[in-house]
C-alpha cells in the first residue's frame, strides 16, 4: 500500500492482511476505506470484546455510527486458547510486557483456532445510507483497527470475547492448578513469621521496566449514556476534553513538551482554538467562552504561528532598546524600498504589513485585515527573512510568488 500504512507491529499488519485477504468482504469498498482512515475520518475508536465501535465523518455534518461485531470464541474454545497461551512460559510473559508472540497465533492454531478473522466473522455495520457490506466508513474502521492492536496486543484477544483482565484471571487459574507446566506449579506458601527488619533487609526483587508510552494518543471511550439533561454539559464537550487531556498526557509521556501546564487560561483557550479553527468546535468553544468567534480566530491563528510568543505577540506591546528595532527598519527598506516606517514601541509599520519584536528576541510578521492585525507566518530571528517570504518586489522572494499585500 502507498502512504500511511496500517500495522506498525506485525500483529497489526497481521490483521490487515486476514482483512484483505480473509474476511470477503468488499473489495470495492477497501480502497475508499483505505482513503477514510489515512485522511483522520474516523473517531472515536473502541475496541470491547467481540465489538468495535466509532464515529465516522461523512458527506453530512453529523458523523456515522459504525460497529463492526467479530464472532467470539464459546467457554470450549477460550479454553483451548488459553491452555495454548499457558503451554509455554514465554507466552504469557510476554503478552504481560505488551508484546504478542507469532508462535501463540501459531499454537492457537495447532489448537483449532484462529485469532485473526477468517471469512464471515467481521460483521461491519454503519449508520450511513449505503447497503454495501462494508460501506467506505466501516471499512475504515477495520483498518484503523490495526491501530488499536499496534498499541494493546489484548485487543485482539478482546475482539474474541475476553478483555485483558479476563485473559489474565484465566492464566492465573491455571497456574494455580498446576495446568501450566511451562510456569510452574501452584505459588510457593508465604512467609508468615519474618521479622519486619529481616525483611527489610532483604534484598529489593528487580523492578520491573516501566510500560513504553503508546505511538500516539489514545482516544477517548464512546460514552454509554449522554450527561443528564438540562445539565449544561454536552457530550461532544466531555469527548474533546477527555481527547484534549489525553492528548496532553501523551506529550508529557514522550517528552514532546510540557502539556500545556505552565499557560495561563488565556493561552490555553487559544491553544484549544487552534485545535478547532475550521472545525464545528470552534464555534461552540466561542459560544461557551464568551468571545466573539472574530477575537478567537485571531488568537487561534497566532497560536498556530508561534504559539504562546505569538499570542503575545498579537496582544501585548512593550518598549525595547530604539537599537533592535533599528534592524527592522533596515529590513524594511531592503525588502521595499526606501520609505516611511512608521513605529511604535516594538512595532514597525509599512502600509498593510507590521513587525513585531517579542520579548523573546523573535520577530514576528502581521499583515492588516480590516481594521485588526492578524499573525501569518511564523517567527523568525532575522525580519528580513520574514518580510522576503512575503512582499511583492522583496529580496529572494520564491520564483512564483504572488501575496495581496502591498507595502506603500
Amino acid at each position: 500500500m502507498s502512504g500511511r500504512g496500517f500495522g506498525a507491529t506485525w500483529w497489526g499488519r497481521a490483521w490487515v492482511t486476514a482483512l484483505e485477504q480473509r474476511a470477503q468482504l468488499d473489495p470495492n469498498r477497501l480502497p475508499r476505506g483505505r482513503a477514510y482512515a489515512r485522511s483522520g475520518m474516523v473517531d472515536e475508536l473502541t475496541v470491547d470484546p467481540g465489538l468495535v465501535r466509532a464515529q465516522v465523518q461523512g458527506s453530512r455534518s453529523a458523523p456515522y455510527q459504525v460497529t463492526v461485531r467479530v464472532r467470539q470464541f464459546g467457554a470450549d474454545e477460550w479454553d483451548r486458547v488459553l491452555d495454548a497461551v499457558t503451554a509455554r512460559l514465554g507466552h504469557a510473559a510476554a503478552l504481560l510486557d505488551g508484546e504478542l508472540s507469532p508462535e501463540i497465533v501459531d499454537d492457537v492454531r495447532g489448537a483449532g483456532l484462529d485469532l485473526l478473522p477468517g471469512a464471515g466473522e467481521l460483521q461491519p455495520r454503519c449508520s450511513c445510507p449505503d447497503s454495501a457490506d462494508p460501506c467506505k466508513h466501516a471499512a475504515a474502521v477495520c483498518y484503523l483497527v490495526a491501530d488499536a492492536l499496534d498499541t494493546d496486543p489484548f485487543a485482539l484477544l478482546a475482539l474474541r470475547g475476553r478483555d485483558r483482565e479476563e485473559v489474565l484471571a484465566g492464566l492465573r487459574v491455571r497456574r494455580r492448578s498446576g495446568t501450566d507446566a511451562g510456569l510452574g506449579s501452584a505459588p510457593a506458601p508465604e512467609d508468615d513469621d519474618v521479622p519486619a527488619r529481616a525483611a527489610f533487609d532483604r534484598p529489593p526483587a528487580a523492578l520491573p521496566a516501566p510500560p513504553l508510552p503508546p505511538p500516539r494518543p489514545g482516544r477517548p471511550a464512546v460514552l454509554p449514556l449522554d450527561p443528564p439533561a438540562g445539565c449544561g454539559v454536552r457530550r461532544e464537550d466531555l469527548v474533546a476534553l477527555a481527547a484534549d487531556a489525553a492528548a496532553r498526557c501523551w506529550e508529557l509521556a514522550v517528552g514532546t513538551g510540557d502539556g500545556g501546564l505552565t499557560l495561563d487560561a488565556t493561552e490555553d483557550l487559544a491553544r484549544r482554538a487552534a485545535a478547532e479553527l475550521g472545525r464545528p468546535g470552534f464555534v461552540v468553544l466561542a459560544a461557551v467562552s464568551g468571545i466573539p468567534s472574530r477575537v478567537l480566530a485571531r488568537d487561534a491563528i497566532a497560536w498556530r504561528h508561534g504559539g504562546r510568543g505569538g499570542l503575545a505577540a498579537l496582544r501585548e506591546s512593550w518598549q525595547p532598546d530604539p537599537e533592535a528595532l533599528a534592524e527592522g527598519r533596515a529590513a524594511f527598506d531592503r525588502a521595499a524600498g526606501p520609505g516611511p516606517t512608521r513605529g511604535w514601541r516594538n512595532r514597525l509599520t509599512r502600509g498593510g504589513v507590521q513587525l513585531r519584536l517579542g520579548v523573546d528576541g523573535l520577530w514576528y510578521r502581521l499583515v492588516r485585515s480590516g481594521d485588526e492585525w492578524e499573525l501569518d507566518a511564523a517567527p523568525h530571528p532575522d525580519p528580513l527573512a520574514l518580510l522576503s517570504a512575503g512582499l511583492p518586489g522583496s529580496v529572494g522572494r520564491p520564483v512564483g510568488w504572488s501575496s495581496p499585500l502591498h507595502v506603500r
